[in-house]
């Protein structure tokens, strides 16, 4: 007897269970050992009797959906599943998303037994799953029609190499080692499953833990499941929530937690199924005892601690409509995650009114509005709130450009006018690239809210190359080619031969006036009027690739998509230009920031675009020659550039406009002006010295912290997004039009070129300066070019004495005359770090630190926890950020790299804004150092004589040199998140002499992307920065198969041996 079997979701409990105990086993099962499968993983007995049959075969062969009957060599009858549900399960995948907030597909198919031969041919693969996993929304999570698997054959998908490993693309399930809970939790969802609150989970066992947060997120689940769920499905929603894994001691104290939750037992025969529900209501006012020890057990001696209260007695148990709905609309503003810490001064800025303390005190009041993160487990303080989503996932799809963006309303209802002739053809909508940073050809632009624009790439500009070569044979000149459409109609689509008579292009036709139409070319994004002999009807083949000419939106030039002067600008920068796009907001007109990357240095087309609006008349007169008094200097930088302010009209408006401002903030109660979306070369205003003034953002870091430019000032700074604020629609035209009024300049007439200034050079120009009201100054020429005016700089009014001036008085000290010298003194530690120690007091260097230079003993320095992994045979997800061949690469473990960005952006915070001091650098220990522009935990590899130091970078894998006074202690607080960077060499093929060729070929398959890591062997190392993984490799991003790297590598290398 033998059935086919298709596998039903929503079937009952039974015919879910059968299933997934038979894919488990490919073999198939005796009646006895289904029932003792059965029984295992339920409970109890498969209830033949009560489904209205005698015996087990009876209700097996009346499931002819479920399974087959049939008997093997013994005769013996056996259970079995279908060859079609195994197709039905294989071909359940789903694409890798790309772009924010990154998310892998590490859905892995069948891996073999013997997964390699050394130096031999690549086994072909069975590309079977045992158990369908699906791609869920979060709301989707604990959905009850899934499949069920016992928890004895999920040991088949962890075991090793030969066993087969299921993979699930969304970022719930991306840490492999934690399978078995994962899919228990996931596909149990009306199901009890077995767990014991004593047993350990996972490598969690006895860690300390803080017992306010998760109370507090155990709370907000709670919250949002009010009627209960079983306790083992707990786990599973922590880690989807949280990006994190539920401490073990948590679990076990889940009984003492009685105002946090109730647990209970059920009637099954399993004692310890266990239900999970909100707490009971409180019949006293005395708060319960909840004092844990470090952890995580309860401590009854010791007394009542309000740090781990999650609700002090004296605060309010919820908070009013009208401070949460204010609330919500900040959060609504920073849908990237907004720091707690900055509620109050947010709170006090944008409503006037101060932020209730309590807030802080106890996060779990807002959980209901907002889910609550601490990226620092070491800092409770530190929580980013985010907003939840008030809506379901459903709505408009904003990853397409509908074919009717491109078109005018006019162009749209001819075109639906003539439904009937193209009511059998549909084009696909365009979808945008999924990249970041797409390449786009510019068209051109009457508004830059709808800039005509044409994608290049595969898929885009190619396609679209390939189909006019078929249409220009399709429609030759030959007799056997298409006649001419006698009587076009407005609206259809057509094949058009262009003038030059060699390209046929798509087109639709808008207008027909006697024997000439106007036609739009809906790939190239022009319109054109053409005889009507060059219109030929449009052949089904050619309907199959989207339309190509699309429209973008300028980000930051809305109010002004009309100007005549920015679109000037525009056509001149970028209209018929290849440029790179930056991609802010995807929907139907995508909102888009342009970059010309063909010279040294990036232009940014919106800033170019922005600055046209500017009055020239307006700006700080500089002419050669000519003498300025009452100049501020409101900048000198640590390289000897000078940011001065000149007298003029424009710095007149700009003070006044700024006042006002001032005033009209103060007097509005709202939101409106928080800076939801940054991006480079927005204009928008941040304080500085207790007063708004006007900044340019020039670089991210995230989507929390960013560094600005103070344009009238000239001072850089690195601030958190919620320290920006809109310009105000009133004031932004008169804004808009005033330069910049921070004049860059450096002092003439000098020796030393500026970047090689002395510290103590600086310092004694910003001590004669800053504060000083009354400067003079002389221009003695103007650079164009570098955009920068060489002066004489006086601090008085006397600009017709030479000798007065600051640039004489600096050239006469010994400030740069004895420059080596000096440059010796503040870095002869270098040389020290350099040598080595001294033995027996040799040489004549100091063996000690000069005085001014502090101590900085990174030798006693605690060091990061180790990072933890899955054990062997496990997979983990990871991003390869450095490969140089097989046998060296790093990779990062993708579950963490959201923890990463948050560190670097608080170094980033907090080094920007310390001041620069001397610090002892020595060999192999950490720092911080500034690379490029930003922050990142190093390791002194080795320290050179002119200054620079070699360091590798502990989070990436990567060597770099930078000067040594760029280097930072590293401060506790960036001491707790274990180093991200983990040196691995590719398992499956032998250790050998890679040539440049095999490093090449490896390099374009895993650098930059994220991966599937199966782990094989760990290295361990004294130092966490000598530790070495030996891993397989699995790229999962195709839809029909994985390509496991090492097969490709061992076919490399055995190509060479062949030549050989």
């Amino acid at each position: 007897m033998e059935l086919l079997l298709f596998q039903m979701a929503d079937m009952d409990l039974v015919k879910k269970m059968l299933p997934a105990i038979l894919q488990a086993n490919k073999g198939g099962l005796s009646l006895s050992r289904l029932q003792s499968e059965y029984k295992e993983l339920t409970g109890e007995q498969i209830p033949h009797k009560q489904m209205g049959h005698n015996n087990l075969d009876a209700l097996l062969a009346s499931m002819p959906s479920v399974v087959r009957m049939e008997r093997n060599r013994s005769g013996e009858v056996c259970a079995n599943e279908t060859a079609h549900i195994a197709k039905v399960v294989a071909r359940q995948r789903t694409s890798k998303k790309m772009g924010r907030p990154h998310l892998v597909n590490t859905q892995m198919r069948v891996k073999p037994a013997a997964p390699l031969v050394l130096n031999g041919k690549s086994i072909s693969y069975q590309f079977l799953i045992p158990v369908t996993i699906y791609s869920l929304h979060r709301e989707d999570l604990f959905n009850s029609n899934h499949p069920y698997v016992s928890t004895q054959h999920l040991k088949c998908l962890t075991s090793n190499a030969d066993q087969q490993f299921q993979r699930q693309e969304d970022q719930t399930f991306k840490s492999c080692n934690h399978l078995r809970v994962c899919v228990i939790s996931l596909f149990f969802s009306d199901l009890p499953v077995p767990l014991n609150l004593n047993e350990t989970l996972g490598s969690g066992k006895g860690k300390p833990y803080n017992p306010q947060q998760v109370q507090g997120r155990i709370r907000e689940i709670l919250g949002k499941y009010s009627n209960g769920f079983w306790v083992s499905k707990l786990p599973q929603i922590y880690r989807e929530l949280y990006k994190q894994d539920l401490p073990t001691e948590a679990i076990k104290d889940l009984e003492t937690w009685t105002h946090i939750c109730t647990v209970e037992k059920t009637c099954s025969s399993n004692p310890s199924e266990l239900l999970l529900y909100p707490a009971k209501e409180q019949t006293t006012t005395s708060p319960p005892n909840t004092n844990l020890s470090r952890t995580g057990s309860r401590s009854p001696q010791s007394p009542l601690s309000s740090s781990s209260s999650p609700c002090p007695p004296s605060s309010p148990a919820t908070l009013s409509p009208d401070l949460k709905q204010k609330l919500e609309e900040l959060l609504v503003k920073y849908s990237n995650g907004l720091w707690a810490h900055a509620l109050p001064k947010l709170f006090q800025d944008t409503y006037k009114a101060k932020l209730p303390g309590h807030v802080l005190e106890n996060l779990d009041l807002v959980s209901d509005i907002c889910t609550i993160d601490y990226p620092m487990p070491d800092n409770p303080k530190r929580a980013i709130l985010y907003r939840r989503s008030s809506t379901g996932g459903g709505g408009q799809d904003e990853n397409c450009n509908r074919r009717n963006s491109m078109t005018t309303e006019e162009e749209l209802r001819v075109r639906q006018e003539l439904g009937r002739r193209l009511s059998n053809q549909a084009v696909p909508s365009l979808q945008i690239p999924k990249e970041e940073y797409p390449s786009v050809l510019v068209v051109e632009a009457t508004n830059t809210n709808g800039v005509i624009l044409r994608y290049i790439g595969e898929g885009y500009s190619k396609a679209q190359e390939r189909m006019e070569d078929e249409m220009r044979e399709f429609y030759g000149l030959d007799q056997s080619s298409p006649a001419p459409l006698s009587s076009p109609a407005s609206g259809q689509l057509v094949a058009v031969r262009a003038e030059e008579e060699e390209e046929i292009l798509r087109a639709q036709v808008c207008e027909v006036v006697a024997d000439k139409v106007k036609v739009y070319y809906v790939d190239h994004g022009f319109s054109e009027v053409i005889s009507k002999t060059k219109v030929f009807e449009l052949h089904e083949r050619f309907f199959k690739l989207p339309f190509q000419a699309t429209k973008c939106k300028l980000a930051g030039l809305e109010p002004f998509c009309q100007e005549s002067a920015v679109l000037k600008k525009f056509e001149i920068m970028a209209s018929g230009r290849i440029l790179l796009a930056e991609i802010l907001e995807r929907g139907q007109t995508p909102l888009v920031v342009l970059y010309d990357t063909s010279q040294d240095d990036d232009v940014n087309i919106n800033a170019a675009c922005m600055k046209a609006l500017q009055d020239k008349t307006l700006a700080s007169p500089l002419q050669v020659n000519s003498a300025y008094m009452n100049v501020i200097v409101s900048s000198v930088c640590s390289d000897g550039t000078i940011y001065c302010q000149l007298p003029s009209r424009g710095l007149v408006k700009l003070n006044e406009i700024l006042d006002n401002i001032e005033t009209y903030f103060h007097a509005q109660v709202t939101s409106e002006f928080l800076v939801s979306r940054p991006f480079c070369g927005k204009g928008c205003l941040a304080r500085y010295k207790g007063k708004w003034s006007r900044v340019e953002i020039t670089n991210l870091h995230g989507s929390r912290v960013l560094d600005i430019l103070f344009t009238d000032i000239g001072v850089q700074a690195s601030v958190e997004v919620y320290e920006l604020r809109e310009i105000p629609p009133p004031f932004l035209r008169d804004l808009m039009a005033i330069p910049p009024q921070a004049v860059k300049c450096c002092l003439a007439d000098l020796a030393v070129i500026v970047g090689s200034w002395t510290p103590d050079a600086v310092q004694w120009l910003r001590d004669k300066v800053l504060g000083t009201t009354d400067c003079s100054m002389k221009v003695a020429k103007v650079d164009e070019t570098k955009r920068c005016v060489y002066v004489h700089l006086f601090t008085d009014k006397n600009f017709h004495d030479p000798a007065r001036s600051l640039n004489h008085q600096m050239a006469q000290s010994d400030l740069f005359k004895q420059q080596p010298d000096v440059f010796l003194t503040s870095h002869r530690f270098l040389l020290r770090a350099l040598s080595g120690p001294r033995v027996g007091g040799v040489g004549n260097a100091p063996t000690t630190s000069p005085p001014q230079t502090p101590s900085f003993p990174s030798s006693c320095l605690q060091l990061p926890p180790l990072l933890e992994l899955p054990p062997v045979g496990n997979n983990i997800d990871i991003y390869v950020s450095v490969a140089c061949h097989p046998g060296h690469f790093v990779l990062q473990p993708w579950r963490d790299m959201y923890k990463l960005v948050v560190l670097m952006g608080e170094m980033i915070l907090y080094y920007n804004k310390s001041e620069e001091k001397p610090v002892s650098i020595e060999k192999n220990q950490i720092y911080a150092a500034k690379v490029e522009n930003n922050w990142h935990r190093v390791l002194v590899k080795g320290v050179l004589t002119n200054g620079l130091v070699s360091v590798y970078e502990l989070d990436y894998g990567k060597h770099e040199l930078v000067s040594c006074t760029q280097l930072r202690p590293l401060i506790k607080e960036f001491r707790q998140l274990p180093f991200q960077g983990i040196t691995a060499q590719l398992a499956g093929v032998k250790p050998r002499q890679w040539s440049e060729e095999a490093s090449i070929v490896f390099r374009n398959h895993v650098e930059k992307k994220p991966l599937v890591a199966q782990l094989d062997a760990v290295h361990e190392a004294t130092n966490p920065w000598d530790r070495k993984l030996t891993v397989f490799l699995v790229d999962t991003s195709q839809e029909e198969r994985d390509i496991w790297v090492h097969d490709i590598m061992s076919e490399f290398s055995d190509e060479l041996t062949n030549e050989l």
